[in-house]
C-alpha cells in the first residue's frame, strides 16, 4: 500500500494510471460497440475515456517547463547523437505541450476563435516527431548494447581457445551472419531491460499519431491495445526507476 501511495503521489504516476484507464476504455468500447444491448455501457466507457483525456491535459499543464529544462540538459551531452536526438525530442515536446495547452484552454472556454482541428493536427505532428527521435535514440542504444555484447562474446571465445570462432566473421555465410546478428540482438535486449521496454513503449505509441495523420490507418481497437501496452510499461518504469532508460 505504501508503494501505491508513493506512486500515485507522483504526477507521472497519476498520468500513467489515467492513460492506462483511457486506453482500456477505448479498447473495451471498440470490442462492445457492435454488441446488442451494450449501447449504454459503450456510452459510459467513452465518457470515462473522454474524462481521462481531459484530466491528463490538466496534469500536463506544467510539463512545458520540464521539456525546456530537458532540452537544455540534452544540449550539454557529450555524445553528439544523444545530444541531437534528445534535444529534438524535448523541443518537439515543448511545441506539443504548447498546442496541448491551447486545446485545453479552448475546451474550458478560456479562449475562443481557436480552430481545434488545426491545433490538434499540430499537436499530433509534434508528438509524432518526438516519437521518431525517441525511436532513433532507442536504436542507437540497441546498437551500443550490441557492440558491448559482441565485445564480451569475443572475449569469451578467446578465453575458450576460439572453440566457436568469433561472433562476427567475414567468412560466415549470409545465414550464419543473420543468425549471429539475431542472437546478438536477443542477448542485448534480454540483458538490458530498460532499452527493450523503452523501445516497445515508443513503437506502440507511434501508431496513434500515424492513424491521426492518415499515414497508416488502423482502428480504435488496435490503438487501444497499443496504448494500453505502452501505458502499462510506463507504469512499470515509474514504479521501478531502474527500468527507465537513462541518457
Amino acid at each position: 500500500m505504501e508503494s501505491f501511495v508513493k506512486f500515485t503521489n507522483q504526477s507521472q504516476g497519476r498520468d500513467r494510471l489515467f492513460r492506462a484507464t483511457q486506453y482500456a476504455c477505448m479498447l473495451l468500447s471498440y470490442v462492445l460497440e457492435n454488441k446488442a444491448g451494450r449501447e449504454k455501457v459503450v456510452m459510459k466507457l467513452k465518457r470515462v475515456e473522454s474524462n481521462m483525456s481531459s484530466g491528463r491535459k490538466l496534469f500536463r499543464l506544467g510539463n512545458m517547463v520540464h521539456a525546456i529544462e530537458g532540452a537544455k540538459a540534452a544540449a550539454r551531452l557529450s555524445d553528439p547523437i544523444l545530444c541531437y536526438c534528445l534535444t529534438a525530442v524535448n523541443l518537439n515536446r515543448v511545441l506539443y505541450f504548447t498546442c496541448d495547452t491551447v486545446l485545453w484552454a479552448r475546451s474550458v472556454d478560456l479562449v475562443s476563435g481557436i480552430n481545434k482541428e488545426k491545433w490538434r493536427h499540430r499537436a499530433t505532428q509534434c508528438y509524432f516527431y518526438s516519437l521518431l527521435f525517441h525511436i532513433a535514440r532507442d536504436l542507437y542504444a540497441i546498437r551500443q548494447c550490441m557492440e558491448r555484447e559482441a565485445k564480451e562474446r569475443r572475449h569469451l571465445t578467446k578465453d575458450a581457445d576460439h572453440r566457436n570462432g568469433p561472433i562476427l566473421n567475414s567468412n560466415n555465410t549470409l545465414m550464419k551472419s543473420l543468425e549471429n546478428f539475431l542472437i546478438l540482438l536477443f542477448m542485448s535486449l534480454r540483458n538490458h531491460p530498460p532499452v527493450l521496454l523503452d523501445t516497445i513503449k515508443n513503437v506502440c505509441d507511434l501508431f496513434s499519431p500515424l492513424d491521426r495523420l492518415g499515414v497508416y490507418k488502423t482502428n480504435q481497437g488496435f490503438i487501444g491495445i497499443c496504448g494500453l501496452v505502452s501505458s502499462i510499461l510506463g507504469v512499470i518504469t515509474v514504479a521501478n526507476p531502474l527500468l527507465k532508460l537513462k541518457n
